[in-house]
C-alpha cells in the first residue's frame, strides 16, 4: 500500500513531545554525572558550563534522531520529520535551526507549539524557522 504524509494532529505532537521529554530527562539526568564526577564533587544548578553541557547533550539526541526522520516519540506514534518539500530528510542546518526554534517556543512556554493550532498545516514556529514538517505516515487503508 502507499504511503500519505498528513499534517499532525495537535494532540498526537503533544504526545510525542511528552514521550521525547521522558526519554530527554533520563539522557540528561545519567549524562550528567560525567560533569560531577570531573569535577570531583557537585556543581551548583545553574552553572553556565553545566548548562551548555546539557544543552549540549539535548541537541545531540535530537540531531542524531532528526538526521534519521524520528526520535523516539516521533517513532512511537507514527511522525516523521521532514524537509519543507517533503522529499528529503532535514539538512544539518535546517536541524540546528529547528533546535533553536524549539528552546525559543519552550522558553516562551509553549507558545510556539500552541502555533500549530492556528496554523492551516499544523506548523510550529520551529517547523517555520527550519523549512521543516511533521508528517504522520499513514497507508492509503488509514493504517
Amino acid at each position: 500500500m502507499p504511503e500519505i504524509k498528513k499534517p499532525v494532529p495537535f494532540a498526537r505532537r503533544m504526545m510525542a513531545l511528552l514521550y521525547d521529554a521522558i526519554a530527554v530527562f533520563t539522557l540528561v539526568y545519567f549524562a550528567a554525572f560525567i560533569p560531577v564526577l570531573l569535577a570531583g564533587g557537585t556543581i551548583e544548578p545553574g552553572h553556565p558550563l553545566l548548562t551548555l553541557y546539557v544543552l549540549a547533550v539535548m541537541f545531540a539526541y535530537f540531531a542524531s534522531c532528526w538526521r534519521r526522520g524520528r526520535t523516539l516519540g516521533m517513532q512511537a506514534w507514527r511522525l516523521e520529520i521532514v524537509a519543507e518539500n517533503g522529499e528529503r530528510r532535514p539538512y544539518w542546518g535546517e536541524i540546528a535551526a529547528r533546535f533553536a526554534g524549539a528552546m525559543v517556543s519552550q522558553l516562551l512556554c509553549g507558545a510556539g507549539y500552541l502555533a500549530a493550532l492556528f496554523d492551516a498545516q499544523n506548523r510550529t514556529w520551529h517547523d517555520r524557522w527550519s523549512r521543516t514538517r511533521l508528517v504522520m505516515r499513514v497507508t492509503a487503508r488509514g493504517d
